[in-house]
């Protein structure tokens, strides 16, 4: 009777919410007087995100624009990794934000460590970019969960497949 339940704990990004949202930042950057005549754009090349403008100071404004329209669209922006603000062409300057899909074997590793000094009777195995964690008790993997979602961790994580 007692039958083993699982959950899938995974850090992904939605790639259509985050279209939307960089739409709804230019329609923004068109709009505002601030912006009138600039050189501001946002671009997606595979897992980087690539923000241009005319100087840093509306580069920082594009991206807090952007990282509003995320916020209300339940986009993690803990997922975003900036790189340093760089030159490019006709005077601008560029940012390349590289967007963090999946658990790196790092924090797979701390989220294993944290769920292992729970003492909670559960296990858990990291299965590529994602941890499976198993256990024969509903209100252990409830607590598991509830202490990942409090632990200080550099991906957002969302708990999938809670069978």
């Amino acid at each position: 009777m007692a039958s083993e339940s699982s959950f899938d704990i995974v850090s992904k990004m939605d790639m259509q919410e985050l279209s939307n949202a960089i739409d709804q930042t230019e329609r923004e950057i068109a709009n505002r007087f601030d912006f009138k005549g600039s050189k501001s754009e946002l671009k997606v090349e595979k897992d980087i995100l690539v923000v241009i403008s005319d100087d840093e100071y509306k580069l920082g404004a594009v991206i807090d624009i952007l990282q509003s329209k995320m916020i209300k669209r339940g986009l993690p922006i803990k997922n975003l990794d900036y790189g340093k603000v760089e030159p490019a062409s006709l005077g601008t300057v560029r940012q390349r934000i590289k967007l963090k899909q999946g658990i790196d074997q790092e924090n797979a590793k701390k989220i294993n460590v944290l769920i292992r000094d729970s003492k909670l009777k559960v296990k858990s195995q990291i299965q590529g970019d994602q941890i499976r964690v198993t256990g024969k008790s509903r209100d252990d993997l409830q607590q598991v969960i509830q202490m990942l979602r409090k632990a200080e961790l550099t991906v957002d994580l969302q708990f999938t497949n809670l069978k």
